[in-house]
């Protein structure tokens, strides 16, 4: 199954770094400016894979369907913009990942939910992403995950068959875009799941418990 590869792709919140405290700090800014208490990170990480729709879940108690979500959201959005790169870390492991898929001679990239408005100012700033060659933010094509084209398009932009790429992700959704494009997957079992998730269900290849553990699926290790 993870014989031939030749790319992997990332998703990018919950998988290679950690952006809960930043998505929580600017949720929380809301509660706060509003005189509400403040609520720990705690509370927002389980729901930090679902920005603005789970950052407000948890702030607000509200769903998109609220006749205020949209406003929120978008203030929301200009105060994850202002502190995005303030406390967001790479998971630990994922330097060493990376630089042991480069020096493989495989190529790598990202495919995120995340909107280029945040996704490309958050990447430029972390040294990390600077040997990755293909980005696909939420907004590159007409389509999300768990719609495949984004996975085709990283491929696209790689000049890699799907089929010899792998697609890593800590949600079901990532699973389902990576098996609709053809595409070995595996779960990020240390991402942002949420109490009730299990990734035994999503069907995906393997499961991964840190990132080392992609080494041995690669035969790095």
């Amino acid at each position: 199954m993870f014989q031939n590869i030749d790319a992997v792709l990332f998703d990018l919140d919950g998988t290679l770094i950690d952006s809960a405290p930043d998505l929580g700090a600017a949720a929380d800014k809301m509660r706060t400016d509003r005189g509400l208490a403040s609520l720990p990170l705690e509370h927002y990480r389980p729901m930090a894979g679902a920005g603005a729709r789970g950052m407000l879940g948890v702030a607000f108690g509200l769903t998109p369907q609220d006749a205020a979500f949209e406003a929120l959201r978008e203030e929301f959005f200009s105060n994850y913009e202002a502190c995005m790169t303030e406390r967001t870390y790479v998971f630990e492991g994922v330097a060493d990942l990376i630089a042991k898929i480069s020096q493989a001679g495989l190529k790598w990239g990202v495919v995120t939910n995340k909107s280029a408005r945040f996704t490309m100012p958050l990447t430029s700033a972390m040294p990390l992403f600077r040997t990755a060659q293909a980005i696909v933010s939420g907004d590159t094509t007409p389509h999300s995950k768990p719609h495949p084209a984004p996975l085709l398009e990283a491929a696209r932009q790689l000049d890699v068959a799907p089929g010899k790429c792998m697609y890593v992700g800590d949600d079901e959704r990532d699973i389902v875009a990576g098996r609709a494009a053809g595409m070995p997957t595996v779960a990020a079992a240390y991402g942002y799941l949420g109490a009730t998730a299990d990734t035994g269900g999503w069907n995906a290849d393997a499961t991964i418990v840190s990132p080392a553990a992609l080494l041995q699926l690669l035969r790095m290790a």
